[in-house]
């Protein structure tokens, strides 16, 4: 088998496993409970709860552990409407968001906010000169991925909020999910901070939302103090400890993978850009792990379905998106419905190795052939 979705879920690391079986089996209590077993429990939470703060240099009551990003992302954005209701109801984000931001701004446009869409530069970066002109006094909210999942496009989000430090009535939230473990993080100039620990080899169902300390949210989930005010519920103990765990792994072995990754980045883009019938859309200013690429007259689903014939395995569009027939972020990047509509993303890990690059390059080639009926040659 050769994966190469790694930006949709990545394989758990064993550490991290292993952290979330041995508090599973030794750690029963409710971190919430008075007695010994709960006071066990709380004090490791404590302790997982000081390691995420560490790491992303922020205070330990500025982290709240969710389900996941998208979770994070709700809470984000549905908080600071809720709470904040009286300074405006203006929203600014992108066209390059997860579904998980996008969703809720259509539900909040049908709910009488006004939502504006910020353009981006033919690199596919935010014009910063739009974004300057969009915002005003009754801007609310601004929510910006600092890494697009399917292109792999960097904003430059603390540029960005140093623009929004300017509307103090403003709060700035950034869905980080694909940022952790492909660039690095500085959290200076961010109100608001999401991701998702199955994004860096930890486990499904757990998450983060970093959320500073002069920033106050209404919950989306009630019933009294848990780990915090903001999210209601037994802590689960043993995802959070792992989800630290996971982090810090990540954070400890960054420049070795990231090199990595960079270096096979560049193999497969020389190999792909020896195909004539295929245009990359990913550029120099995205993440090495995301390719994107699209295969105009080729379905998305067509090419994966064959390359699962292979045992090869990528992603048409982010896994959380619907059903659309084009890739909205291929669209508002490179304005071009063709590509948009037949785009496939390839993403690449340290656990990559050149042998699998060349197999599926194979596979590539000989299905971009059948399939627009070309011969070994890329001739019809």
């Amino acid at each position: 088998m050769i994966y190469l979705d790694y930006s949709a879920t990545t394989p758990v690391d064993k550490s991290a496993l292993d952290s979330f079986n041995n508090v599973s089996e030794n750690y029963i209590g409710n971190p919430n409970s008075l007695h010994k077993l709960g006071l066990e429990s709380h004090k490791l939470l404590s302790a997982s709860t000081n390691q995420v703060a560490d790491l992303l240099k922020v205070k330990s009551s500025e982290v709240i552990f969710t389900s996941g990003a998208s979770e994070s992302n709700n809470l984000a954005i549905f908080g600071v409407i809720n709470e904040y209701k009286n300074r405006g109801k203006h929203i600014i984000t992108t066209k390059l968001e997860h579904s998980s931001v996008l969703e809720p701004m259509k539900y909040l446009e049908k709910n009488g906010y006004k939502i504006d869409y910020v353009n981006i530069d033919s690199d596919g970066k935010i014009d910063l000169n739009h974004l300057k002109s969009l915002l005003n006094d009754e801007t609310i909210l601004v929510s910006i991925c600092e890494v697009n999942s399917e292109i792999g496009l960097i904003q430059d989000v603390n540029e960005i909020g140093k623009i929004i430090n300017n509307y103090p009535k403003c709060i700035f939230h950034v869905d980080g999910t694909q940022a952790i473990g492909k660039k690095l993080i500085n959290l200076d100039n961010i109100d608001l901070y999401s991701f998702s620990a199955h994004k860096f080899y930890g486990l499904k169902g757990v998450g983060c939302l970093i959320k500073k300390d002069d920033i106050k949210l209404s919950p989306i989930i009630h019933g009294g103090k848990s780990q915090t005010i903001y999210r209601s519920g037994t802590p689960t103990l043993a995802l959070d400890v792992s989800l630290a765990k996971a982090l810090r792994i990540t954070f400890d072995n960054f420049n070795e993978r990231y090199s990595k990754v960079l270096e096979l980045n560049k193999y497969l883009k020389d190999e792909l850009n020896k195909i004539n019938s295929i245009k990359i859309n990913s550029n120099d200013r995205c993440v090495p792990h995301i390719i994107n690429l699209s295969i105009p007259g080729v379905k998305p689903e067509t090419m994966l379905h064959a390359l699962e014939q292979d045992d090869i395995y990528i992603s048409t569009k982010t896994a959380c998106s619907d059903k659309e027939d084009e890739s909205l972020s291929v669209l508002e990047f490179t304005k071009d419905h063709t590509l948009a509509s037949s785009s496939i993303r390839i993403s690449l890990s340290y656990l990559t190795t050149k042998n699998d690059i060349d197999t599926f390059i194979n596979s590539f080639k000989k299905n971009v052939n059948n399939l627009k009926g070309l011969d070994s040659n890329g001739l019809r």
